[in-house]
């Protein structure tokens, strides 16, 4: 009796862990990662512990999706600057966890891109906007300041979206 108890325990222990893995894997941080079922292209913009993000520009077909993975210890986000964005998701204002906030993994987060236009984005850590609604390094209101008192380039990039055409499919 003692080995079916022995035994059983294990097997529960088994099923416990199973789960644990598949709500890890199903957590929000890996589903905007997954793959969509659409027919563009997709391209990466990657964040490096250089507080930047790798391209700076891009330029995208409509229908392709853009995939930021943060490979950073630190958390970035991606906020739109709607003052000049026509390619949709104004008001965007998305958190994309560093390894340290995510179990060691890489962060990263999935648009889709519909609309023909320009979307302009920044970190809101590492940038904010200026009355003109350019990026500027934060200065003392954030951001990470170097021994000469210079507080970086801001964290911002920009994505052109272009018209696809039918040849090109």
């Amino acid at each position: 009796m003692r080995r079916f108890i022995r035994r059983s325990a294990v097997v529960v222990a088994l099923l416990v862990s199973l789960g644990t893995v598949v709500t890890l894997v199903a957590s929000p941080s890996w589903a905007d990662a997954r793959h969509r079922h659409h027919h563009g292209r997709d391209h990466v913009v990657n964040i490096p512990d250089t507080d930047k993000f790798v391209p700076f520009h891009l330029t995208i077909k409509k229908g392709d999706t853009v995939t930021w993975v943060n490979s950073d210890t630190d958390d970035h986000t991606v906020v739109s600057d709607d003052a000049f964005n026509d390619a949709g998701h104004n008001g965007l204002n998305q958190l994309i966890p560093g390894t340290v906030n995510n179990n060691g993994q890489a962060g990263s987060f999935t648009l889709e891109f519909d609309h023909v236009g320009t979307f302009v984005y920044y970190c809101r850590f590492h940038s904010k906007l200026d009355a003109d609604n350019q990026p500027i390094a934060p200065g003392p209101d954030g951001g990470i300041q170097d021994a000469n008192g210079n507080f970086g380039t801001p964290m911002s990039g920009v994505i052109t979206v272009v018209d696809k055409h039918h040849d090109d499919d």
